[in-house]
């Protein structure tokens, strides 16, 4: 006996739409490794459908008042509130997640986000009104952009999707979402609770693969890319994007570094650090894989962290006894496994380090020590329940190593110290730098990196800026 897959289907102009010429693609659960739903692999009739509405609505949005366009967005934050368990459900479906921690530690913040930029919708404000020459007056107004085309990850479907439409929308743009082609039924649940409360043709979803995304991006329409993804997608979108000039808000990869000095509570740095190392199976940019620790408490800092590893569970997502669920696809624990396949002579596996289970894309919790700067799993994203141990001499060394890989996006010291705190704050070329604590995130503050991690930012007034684009007035005072 076959189960009949549920069918996805992409939201344009108001509507739910199959695919133009009806091709489709599985969604595979991860927690099982079976298929449980199809979504249209769209194609350019798709996106152009999608862009067409999202410019065709665009002038009416963007003429909207801002305390109009925050109305909007705080209905849909309540919406989502009220119809919480239903994105959970397909949240859970998507990623397989742990069904408790998706309640507790991605709604409410979404939430939250919404509500922020709905605020945020309110502050399009300039800089004073002023006469720079005799007889002329200077005004600066800051408007929409126009239509963004957003690309949203699988490692946090909705949260990242939230990242993307709510500053968009706040700013009186409008807005055609692509979410991973393994991921796409929680943005597919979003579309329909932000299309009953927005005008047709303001938030558009279509599903698809790279194909598609990339045929978004290209697109004469959009003046605005905006990608949340992999070091080699946020190359190809700026290289498309740059043939026609489109503005491009890219957060790509991360390999954040975690330095723990001798004068650590190492009890407590233990504890937070395995847990932001292994939240969502490490499948976070910002995730603590990667620690240096001074020589003097190494030893004793990797027994510690290895025993941690040994006590964190991953598995179902209706066990409320596990911190992390399965990798997301196929292709994900491949990854995984290969870096650990291939780890050199002198690293040593502390803890964890194979397949979990039979069934699903469970991995786990690992802990790598005896590895050198130039390994390959120190340079590169695992993306992954992965977390590297190195040894460290002194304050120059840790710095040196820590800044010494291609990517800036987070990092965190950990130190009693307050002056070495604020001296490695101000020399580690990351976009955060957290003190005594790894991977809290607030809408107020700003996200994103430097160097390969892209450039941009998401939350926080910043990010609302980037979805704006600033014009010069001039007025003569004499007519």
């Amino acid at each position: 006996m076959t189960t009949e897959l549920r069918r996805l289907r992409n939201y344009i102009d108001g509507e739910f739409r199959d695919a133009a010429d009806g091709r489709t693609t599985e969604v595979i659960n991860p927690a099982t490794g079976e298929a449980y739903a199809v979504a249209p692999l769209s194609g350019q009739a798709d996106v152009d459908a999608a862009m067409k509405a999202a410019a065709d609505a665009f002038p009416a949005w963007r003429d909207l008042v801002p305390a109009e366009r925050q109305k909007y967005l705080l209905k849909i934050a309540d919406a989502f509130e009220e119809r919480a368990e239903e994105l959970i459900a397909a949240e859970v479906e998507n990623t397989g997640k742990p069904i408790g921690l998706t309640r507790s530690e991605e709604i409410p913040p979404m939430v939250d986000q919404i509500r922020f930029f709905a605020g945020a919708a309110r502050m399009l404000e300039g800089r004073a009104a002023g006469e720079y020459m005799e007889g002329l007056t200077s005004i600066i107004r800051r408007e929409p952009i126009g239509v963004c085309a957003q690309v949203a990850p699988w490692n946090y479907p909705m949260m990242m999707g939230v990242w993307k439409f709510a500053p968009a929308l706040a700013a009186g743009n409008t807005v055609v979402l692509k979410p991973s082609d393994t991921t796409p039924a929680s943005t597919v649940l979003m579309a329909e609770i932000i299309g009953s409360i927005v005008p047709a043709g303001v938030f558009n979803v279509i599903c698809g693969d790279r194909d598609t995304g990339r045929a978004m991006v290209e697109h004469k329409t959009p003046a605005m890319a905006s990608i949340t993804g992999s070091v080699r997608a946020g190359m190809q979108v700026a290289e498309s994007a740059s043939k026609d000039l489109k503005r491009v808000h890219l957060e790509l990869g991360g390999k954040a570094p975690v330095v723990v000095f001798e004068d650590t509570d190492i009890a407590k740095a233990v504890e937070d650090i395995s847990v932001a190392g292994f939240f969502n199976a490490g499948q976070d940019c910002t995730a603590a894989t990667r620690v240096l620790v001074h020589e003097s408490i190494h030893d004793e800092f990797v027994t510690a962290l290895a025993k941690a590893a040994a006590d964190t569970k991953t598995g179902q997502p209706d066990d409320e006894d596990v911190l992390y669920g399965p990798l997301n696809n196929a292709n994900q624990l491949k990854q995984v496994t290969g870096f650990i396949d291939r780890l050199p002579a002198h690293a040593k596996v502390e803890a964890g380090g194979r397949q979990v289970g039979e069934k699903g894309y469970f991995y786990a919790p690992t802990v790598v020590s005896g590895l050198k700067q130039d390994d390959e799993i120190i340079q590169n994203e695992v993306f992954g329940p992965v977390i590297t141990v190195q040894s460290f001499a002194d304050e120059a060394q840790a710095l040196e190593w820590a800044n010494g890989v291609e990517y800036a996006l987070a990092s965190s010291v950990w130190t009693k110290d307050h002056a070495r705190a604020m001296r490695m704050s101000k020399s580690l070329d990351f976009g955060c730098v957290w003190i005594n604590t790894h991977i809290p995130l607030v809408a107020e503050m700003p996200h994103g990196g430097f160097k390969k991690s892209g450039y941009g930012k998401d939350l926080s007034a910043y990010g609302f800026d980037d979805y704006t684009r600033i014009k010069h007035v001039m007025t003569s005072l004499d007519s």
